[in-house]
C-alpha cells in the first residue's frame, strides 16, 4: 500500500511541477483541459465499456451502489448540520456542502484500486462513481450548487447526465454483460489500449489541479469540518453500510478505500459554474489529496 500511495504521489507531483514551469509553453491550466477533456470522451468511456463488459456484475453492484451512496447522503446532511452553525456566506456553505459529500472516486480511487486489486478493482471504481456518486452530483449536487450559487442558471439534472460519456459507456458495457455477449480478443485489446492510457493522465490532471497557495491555516480551519467529514466520516459510514450489507474480503476494503478518497476535484467546476465559493473547496480538495496520502494507508491497515 505504501508503495502505490508514493508513486501515485509522485505522479501527482508532476501535475503540481507543470503548475510552475509550464513545460512546452503549456499553462497547467491548459494542458489540464486538453488532458482531461481526452480521458472524458475518450479514454475513460474505453476503460468503462472494457471493464464493465466483462466484471462479474451481480447483487454485489447493488450492493456498492447503495454503500456509496450512503456515503454522500450521510455526508452531505452531516455537512448541512455543521455548516449551519458555521459563519460563512451561502457561497461558502454550498461550496462546503460539495466538498465535504463528493470523493475523488474516479481520478484518485480508480487508480489507487486498479494497483491494489487489479480488474477487480477498477470494477468497483467504476461501479461506485458511476452508478453513485456521478448520478447524484449530477441531479442533487447540482441542484444544491444552485441554490446555494449566485448564478442564475435552469437546471436540468436528466439532461446533465445523459451528457456524460462515461456514463453511456457504463450502461453500455453493462447491458452487453447482462445479455451475456462476449467480449471480442480484438475489442478488449482495443479497449483496453486506450484505457491504459486513463490512470496516468488522471494523476497527472490531479496534480495540476492543487491550489497550494490556498494552504494558509485562515482557510484550512474554515474547511476542517469539511476534510474530517469527507475523510472520516465517509469512510466509516461506508464501512457500516458494506458491514450491515454483508459485503466482506477485497470487495468490503476497495469500497471502504473508495470513499477515504480525497474531495472530488470535478466540483471545481460547479463552483464556477454557478457561483460559489470556489476558493474554500479548492482548499478541501487541494489539503484532502495531500491528506489522503496518510490516511488511506491507515484505512488499509484498519481494513485488512
Amino acid at each position: 500500500m505504501v508503495s502505490v500511495i508514493a508513486q501515485m504521489a509522485f505522479t501527482i507531483g508532476l501535475g503540481v511541477l507543470w503548475r510552475y514551469f509550464g513545460f512546452g509553453g503549456w499553462t497547467a491550466e491548459r494542458a489540464r483541459g486538453a488532458l482531461t477533456t481526452a480521458v472524458y470522451y475518450v479514454f475513460l468511456p474505453a476503460l468503462v465499456l472494457a471493464v464493465l463488459w466483462r466484471a462479474p456484475l451481480g447483487v454485489d453492484t447493488v450492493k456498492i451502489a447503495l454503500a456509496a451512496a450512503t456515503g454522500v447522503l450521510v455526508s452531505m446532511a452531516a455537512m448541512a448540520v455543521v455548516g449551519r452553525w458555521m459563519h460563512v456566506s451561502r457561497g461558502q456553505y454550498g461550496a462546503l456542502l460539495l466538498a465535504a459529500s463528493f470523493p475523488n472516486a474516479t481520478y484518485m480511487g480508480l487508480p489507487l484500486l486498479a494497483s491494489l486489486f487489479g480488474d477487480e478493482g477498477r470494477a468497483i471504481a467504476i461501479q461506485y462513481d458511476l452508478f453513485a456518486c456521478t448520478p447524484l452530483l449530477l441531479s442533487l449536487g447540482i441542484l444544491l450548487a444552485a441554490r446555494f450559487g449566485t448564478h442564475q442558471e435552469t437546471i436540468h439534472p436528466l439532461k446533465s447526465l445523459l451528457k456524460v460519456p462515461p456514463l453511456w459507456a457504463a450502461v453500455i458495457g453493462t447491458l452487453l454483460n447482462l445479455v451475456g455477449v462476449s467480449q471480442p480478443d480484438w475489442a478488449g485489446a482495443f479497449l483496453d489500449r486506450l484505457g491504459a492510457a486513463v490512470v496516468p493522465i488522471m494523476l497527472i490532471a490531479l496534480g495540476m489541479s492543487l491550489r497550494l497557495a490556498t494552504l494558509t491555516p485562515k482557510h484550512l480551519l474554515k474547511v476542517s469540518p469539511a476534510l474530517s467529514i469527507q475523510l472520516v466520516l465517509m469512510p466509516l459510514a461506508v464501512l457500516l453500510m458494506v458491514t450491515a450489507l454483508g459485503l466482506s474480503g477485497d470487495t468490503r476494503i476497495a469500497v471502504v478505500l473508495e470513499a477515504a478518497t480525497p474531495t472530488m476535484v470535478l466540483g471545481l467546476v460547479l463552483c464556477d459554474r454557478f457561483g460559489l465559493d470556489t476558493e474554500m473547496y479548492a482548499t478541501t480538495a487541494t489539503a484532502s489529496t495531500l491528506l489522503v496520502l496518510l490516511t488511506l494507508p491507515l484505512w488499509h491497515h484498519f481494513l485488512i
